[in-house]
């Protein structure tokens, strides 16, 4: 399955890096979402694209915009990485049924068993307004997500 710009967002509700359940459409009317998804914790790539979210885009995370970062690591792995890194933002995991979330918007790899890096922006109708999906050795351009954000 994939999505499209101008369809409802697939509904999902995972585990953040605390164990508490984020539902996307629990942000409906409340907040426009960054839904970032990522290959992996832990690795070089995926390290670089969300410093840069912590570093130079915290805002994106306060206000009415929410960052949501999902990969199909484990919560505890998750965990242990946002707190050696410092990431603010929720990190969910989509380990099981694995990738399953991630397949709902047609950017899990299922011969690797991990995410494309798949970014969407979704308003606060729960509509997508906004998605860019990079092979995973092609690291985003983060700048996109606040320009996206703004035409908002």
């Amino acid at each position: 399955m994939s999505t499209t710009v101008g369809e409802l967002a697939p509904d999902f509700e995972l585990r953040d890096q605390t164990g508490a359940t984020v539902k996307l459409s629990d942000f409906r009317g409340e907040k426009n979402v960054v839904l970032i998804f990522f290959t992996a914790a832990f690795t070089g790539i995926c390290d670089g694209e969300l410093c840069t979210i912590r570093d130079e885009f915290a805002d994106l995370d306060s206000g009415d915009a929410q960052v949501l970062a999902v990969s199909t690591d484990t919560g505890p792995t998750l965990r242990e990485w946002a707190d050696q890194k410092g990431y603010k933002f929720r990190l969910l995991s989509d380990f099981w049924p694995h990738g399953a979330v991630a397949d709902s918007y047609g950017v899990f790899d299922p011969q690797r068993g991990l995410s494309l890096r798949g970014t969407f922006v979704i308003d606060k109708a729960g509509t997508i307004r906004w998605q860019v999906v990079n092979a995973i050795p092609d690291a985003r351009n983060a700048a996109d997500y606040r320009t996206a954000l703004a035409a908002l």
